[in-house]
């Protein structure tokens, strides 16, 4: 299940759950619905942007003309603020460049060289 369909769901929960007998428990129900919402949606802002960090790590490898990054996955933890290099390099100095690039790209994050030398 996406978090977007996460996030309607819990607001259509939310709301037909709403105490009909009177408008203070309408009103609380409400309140509910639009702070599940609100965490759903952060939840999906920060999803979001753990991927377009990601993203832009892996297109600076690509466009990096001193890497090989055919075999370098990518992979960020927003909660960790971690980005990970995992998969194989020609060199040692590929390796380096790499680590250097993703630190370049993703400054608030540690980054973690799992590369291998093939």
């Amino acid at each position: 299940m996406t978090r977007i369909t996460y996030l309607l769901l819990a607001s259509t929960m939310a709301i037909t759950t709403a105490c009909g007998n009177t408008a203070d428990g309408a009103k609380e129900d409400t309140k509910n619905a639009a702070d599940a919402t609100s965490d759903a949606a952060a939840n999906v802002g920060g999803s979001m942007d753990a991927a377009a960090e990601t993203a832009d790590v892996k297109m600076a490898l690509m466009a990096d003309a001193t890497v090989d990054a055919s075999d370098v996955n990518v992979n960020t933890n927003r909660d960790t603020k971690t980005v990970t290099l995992n998969g194989s390099v020609k060199s040692e100095a590929q390796k380096a460049r790499a680590e250097t690039v993703a630190k370049t790209k993703a400054p608030d994050y540690t980054v973690v060289n799992n590369l291998i030398v093939k």
